[in-house]
C-alpha cells in the first residue's frame, strides 16, 4: 500500500473516531478539536508528549471501533492533563503506570468504550489524582502492573512532523524550541479545559462528562479569588469600598450592579530569568482566573524582564501567547508602557505577577497595582507602592 492510501486510511480512522467522541460527550468531543494526531510507525502502539498524540496505524486498525475511541481518548487525557510535563523529577515507568491507571479510570466510567488489550485498571486508585497513585505505588510497588507500551514521551524538537491532521486550532502550537515551550502547552490545554467543560455545562446533558474534578483542579483552579480582588477596582470610589463588609466576599454576595460594570485590566508576567517554567505555569493559571472573572473585564497582557512584550488583549475564548523574556527585572517598564494607554475615566487596574526582585521605578503609577508575588519572593512590605498578596507553593 502506497503512502498516499496509509494517509487517507489514518484519516478516516481519526476522523470517523472523533466524530464519534462528539455523539459520546460534548466535554470529549470539545477537547479532541484541540488534539493534533499523527501517523508514526515508529510508536509500537500509542503515545503523546503533550504536544502531539502519536499513533501506530496498523496497531489502530487492529482494534474494534470502541477500543479505537478509547484509546484516543486515551492519549487526548494524557496531553491535555499535562501529564507528560507533570513528571518532572519522576521515576519515568512509575509515573506513566500511575497515569495510566487515573486516565483508564475515566475512560472506563463512562459507557460506550473500551481499552485496548493491556490496559491499566485498579479501581481502589483511580479515583484518586496522578500524583497520589504515584507516591503509592512507590510505596507499593508496581510488579502487578505490566506497562507494555509506555506511551509518555519527554517533548522534543526532532520527532517527524508530516501527516499531522486535527483542528487548525491545535497547528497553532509551535515546535519545541525554548524553555517557554512547556508554558505555551500548559496554557494551550488549560483554554482547551476551559471550553470544554463549558460546552459540557450549557448541554442538555448539564454535567461533566469525565468526573475527573480533581484532575481539572490541579490544572486549571488558580489559587487566589479573583472575584473578590477585582471587585475592589469596580467599586466607584474608595468611599464604596471602605463601607462594604468584606466577610461578604468570601461568601460569593456581590453587588448584581457590578455584573454589568466594565475594568480595564492591565496584566504583567514577570519574565525574567530568576522566573522558573514552574512559575511561569502558576502565572498563567492566576490570568485563566483573573480573564474568568468577571463578564466585562477587557484585559491586556504584557510579557515582561527588562524590556516589555505585548499588549495581547486576551479573553476567556482566547488562548494564552507564549511567553517571552528571560533578561532582567525592570517594572518600570510596564508602568510606562501602560501609561500611554491608560484613560483616567476608565475603571482601571494593574496586576503584576513577579517574584519581586527587580527595579522598581522612582514615582508610582497613577493607576492602582496589585502585586501577585511567587512562594520565596520578595517580602510583601518591600513593596513600595500598591497592594501585594502571595501565592503558595
Amino acid at each position: 500500500m502506497n503512502q498516499c492510501s496509509l494517509t487517507v486510511d489514518f484519516t478516516n480512522l481519526i476522523s470517523a473516531s472523533l466524530l464519534r467522541l462528539r455523539a459520546k460527550s460534548p466535554f470529549f468531543g470539545t477537547l479532541a478539536m484541540f488534539a493534533n494526531f499523527i501517523a508514526d510507525p515508529s510508536i509500537p502502539c500509542a503515545a503523546t508528549d503533550g504536544r502531539d498524540i502519536r499513533l501506530n496505524l496498523g496497531f489502530l486498525s487492529s482494534l474494534s471501533k470502541q477500543q479505537q475511541d478509547g484509546l484516543i481518548l486515551h492519549e487526548i487525557l494524557h496531553a491535555a492533563l499535562l501529564h507528560p510535563l507533570r513528571l518532572q523529577e519522576r521515576e519515568p515507568q512509575v509515573w506513566n503506570i500511575a497515569a495510566d491507571i487515573v486516565v483508564n479510570g475515566m475512560i472506563m466510567r463512562q459507557s460506550g468504550f473500551e481499552l485496548p488489550p493491556g490496559g491499566l485498571r485498579d479501581e481502589n486508585l483511580e479515583h484518586s489524582s496522578v500524583e497520589e497513585v504515584y507516591e503509592i505505588l512507590r510505596a507499593t510497588g508496581t510488579d502487578r502492573f505490566q506497562l507494555a507500551y509506555p506511551d509518555l514521551l519527554a517533548p522534543t524538537a526532532d520527532r517527524v512532523t508530516s501527516g499531522t491532521i486535527g483542528d487548525s486550532s491545535a497547528r497553532r502550537l509551535s515546535q519545541p524550541q525554548t524553555g517557554t515551550h512547556k508554558a505555551e502547552i500548559t496554557a494551550y490545554w488549560k483554554q482547551a479545559l476551559q471550553q470544554a467543560t463549558a460546552s459540557d455545562r450549557t448541554s442538555h446533558w448539564g454535567k461533566l462528562a469525565l468526573g475527573i474534578e480533581r484532575e481539572l483542579e490541579s490544572n486549571l483552579n488558580p489559587q487566589l479569588d479573583w472575584r473578590s480582588y477585582l471587585w475592589r477596582y469596580l467599586a466607584r470610589t474608595p468611599t464604596d469600598f471602605q463601607g462594604f463588609d468584606r466577610r461578604f466576599v468570601g461568601r460569593g454576595l456581590y453587588l448584581e450592579a457590578l455584573e454589568s460594570e466594565s475594568l480595564q485590566v492591565y496584566i504583567a508576567i514577570d519574565t525574567s530569568g530568576s522566573v522558573s517554567e514552574v512559575t511561569l505555569e502558576l502565572f498563567i493559571s492566576e490570568v485563566s482566573g483573573i480573564i474568568g472573572a468577571y463578564p466585562h473585564l477587557a484585559c491586556n497582557l504584557y510579557y515582561v524582564d527588562r524590556d516589555t512584550y505585548g499588549p495581547y488583549p486576551i479573553t476567556c475564548d482566547s488562548p494564552i501567547p507564549s511567553p517571552q523574556g528571560g533578561g532582567g527585572t525592570s517594572f518600570g517598564a510596564f508602568f510606562d508602557r501602560v501609561a500611554q494607554s491608560w484613560d483616567e475615566h476608565t475603571q482601571s487596574i494593574c496586576i503584576y505577577l513577579t517574584d519581586g526582585y527587580g527595579e522598581f521605578p522612582l514615582h508610582p503609577p497613577s493607576i492602582p497595582t496589585l502585586w501577585v508575588v511567587t512562594p520565596g519572593g520578595l517580602d510583601l512590605s518591600q513593596f513600595p507602592f500598591g497592594e501585594a498578596v502571595r501565592l503558595q507553593k
